[in-house]
């Protein structure tokens, strides 16, 4: 099977419970700017990827493997992908 090119969204974010004082700051600079109702601000990071694969499936094994090995710390972060 001849592989394919496809386009990746990875979504890094901390887990919930985990202290985000970048967010936390995020959220006091909003509030010091006047925007009201924010009630929590979390930061992430993204990674926009370009991939060949034979299939989706995948493409979005290995984009999993990379996260586990590199793009994400899983003892603190969760990371969702999505494959174009």
């Amino acid at each position: 099977m001849a592989a394919k090119s496809f386009s990746a969204r990875v979504t890094v974010t901390l887990k919930r419970g985990v202290l985000d004082p970048q967010g936390k700051a995020t959220q006091s600079a909003l509030g010091s700017l006047g925007f009201e109702g924010v009630g929590s601000v979390r930061q992430g990071k993204i990674f926009d990827v370009e991939l060949t694969a034979s299939s989706k499936k995948g493409a979005k094994e290995a984009l999993e493997s990379m996260c586990e090995k590199l793009l994400a710390n899983t003892v603190i972060e969760d990371y969702d992908v999505v494959v174009e």
